[in-house]
């Protein structure tokens, strides 16, 4: 496997003066300290973007923050459930402190192998961004991650408290990583694929979901296939069918397992743990993912020909880590996925506000007859087929959201005559729904809320241009 850290390139160039024309500012090229080209180009945007600028509608020591503290289950509210909360917020109040961002760029060649990458984190102690180091297979040790804290976001000046990876007490970075919401659900599959690889299960198997203590973000006993399951975790974010997955993999004595095997993996900030036998529910803080990690574990599921890096016990690591089968299904599902509405913003095609993402096509399962988008009994409203016809990219992507989180996570294809795209783009923020801008107009009735930051997607719009103008100087190998 060949890594490219090279210098400030031309088609670069282009693509940061088409940056800085998207942002209405000016954006520097810059080469990050590391030598990334791509980690320069994301501090520079994430710089440029200020989420500093958006409004808080629970802020502290209000009713809204009161309500939404020491929460369990921190998926268990719906939309709805947010927009009647915040709805009582008559003056939002800027931000306290600069956002949390954690930011990674994963850049591909023709067979899919990683051959570049940035992370970019954001955070109180670093406003402007910091760049990760990485070596050559795209591993830090550099950072102290630790596990998220609502309440210590706020008290601690967003300095975590609990260490995800053991033994980094003298790192020089010093991070908190965000809470990754649904974004989860692709270790919970991930590892029920491996269950389905192993012949303990089969995709059409039934499973009898019975929980033995109910929980609102679960709720009650269910019957379904596992591919159902699956598909209906994935492709709509289903909380209920995530949790019969987790279940199961705590039936099967499993969870440990799929923990120690993204240990093996060297993707070793992610853990599903605290998570309960009894229902599969209790997903909170002590469940952690950094973007770098997921954005390797993306990689594996696209499929690599050849090694993709060096485990830490010096083996390689390949695709072969679900079979093509379950990399095909996996990979069906995230292009699947309903909720194109954070780095891509496709499901509000036209739509004055939020700015335009990621082009990418939408899945015909969710458009109805007259082009608009429903998922899960969500109505987005607006007629996509105009930007689908328009559209320069698959993304096969899960995204996630509560109150402080917002996360996506996804691999990015260039359609057939558009412009190269080979890359993964994984964002996890603090910047859920209980962050808004200024500019945000009023939701329509029976329309989903505008769920994240327009930033966000102007973020992902961002990358992306870069990444169709920078994708020839990694493919000519």
């Amino acid at each position: 496997m060949s890594i490219f850290r090279s210098t400030t390139s031309k088609r670069a160039a282009i693509a940061l003066a088409a940056t800085s024309m998207l942002l209405g500012a000016a954006v520097p090229p810059a080469q990050a300290t590391d030598g990334s080209e791509v980690a320069g180009f994301l501090q520079n945007v994430m710089t440029e973007l200020r989420f500093e600028q958006v409004l808080d509608l629970a802020p502290p020591g209000s009713p809204q923050a009161r309500t939404l503290a020491d929460v369990v289950d921190k998926d268990a509210k719906t939309a709805g459930d947010y927009a009647r909360l915040f709805a009582e917020a008559a003056d939002p109040k800027p931000i306290v402190q600069q956002p949390q961002l954690d930011v990674t760029v994963l850049e591909l060649d023709r067979r899919g192998r990683p051959v570049s990458s940035g992370t970019v984190l954001m955070s109180p102690q670093y406003p402007r961004g910091i760049v990760v180091p990485v070596d050559e297979n795209f591993h830090t040790d550099q950072v102290r991650w630790r596990q998220w804290d609502d309440a210590g976001w706020y008290a601690n000046q967003g300095k975590g408290t609990v260490d995800v990876v053991p033994a980094r007490e003298h790192a020089p970075i010093d991070f908190m990583l965000p809470y990754p919401a649904s974004v989860l659900k692709l270790m919970v599959n991930f590892g029920v694929l491996r269950l389905v690889d192993k012949g303990e299960i089969k995709l059409e198997d039934t499973y009898d979901y019975q929980p033995t203590a109910i929980s609102s973000l679960c709720g009650g006993p269910s019957s379904n296939t596992v591919g159902a399951y699956m598909d209906a975790s994935i492709t709509s974010s289903s909380n209920a069918a995530s949790c019969a997955l987790v279940k199961l993999l705590h039936d099967r004595g499993a969870v440990d397992e799929l923990n120690k095997t993204f240990q093996d993996l060297g993707l070793e900030t992610m853990q599903l743990k605290n998570t309960n036998p009894a229902n599969g529910g209790r997903w909170s803080n002590p469940v952690t993912m950094s973007s770098l990690d997921t954005a390797k574990l993306l990689a594996l599921v696209n499929g690599v020909q050849g090694k993709a890096w060096t485990a830490p016990d010096g083996k390689p690591v390949t695709g072969d880590v679900l079979s093509p089968a379950s990399r095909q299904v996996f990979k069906k599902l995230l292009g699947e996925q309903g909720f194109n509405d954070m780095l891509s913003t496709a499901n509000r095609c036209g739509s004055a506000y939020p700015a335009p993402g990621i082009p990418q096509r939408v899945a015909s399962r969710w458009v109805a007859a007259d082009g608009t988008v429903t998922v899960a009994g969500n109505t987005f409203g607006q007629d996509v087929r105009p930007c689908n016809q328009q559209a320069q990219v698959t993304f096969a992507h899960k995204t996630g959201w509560v109150g402080n989180s917002g996360a996506d996570a996804g691999i990015v294809r260039s359609l057939p005559g558009k412009n190269g795209r080979n890359y993964v783009v994984v964002a996890f923020t603090n910047l859920g729904t209980q962050y808004v801008d200024a500019n945000r107009p009023a939701t329509a009735p029976g329309i989903f809320p505008v769920t994240y930051t327009e930033k966000l997607a102007q973020l992902g719009r961002a990358i992306d241009r870069y990444e169709a103008a920078s994708y020839g100087r990694r493919t000519e190998n």
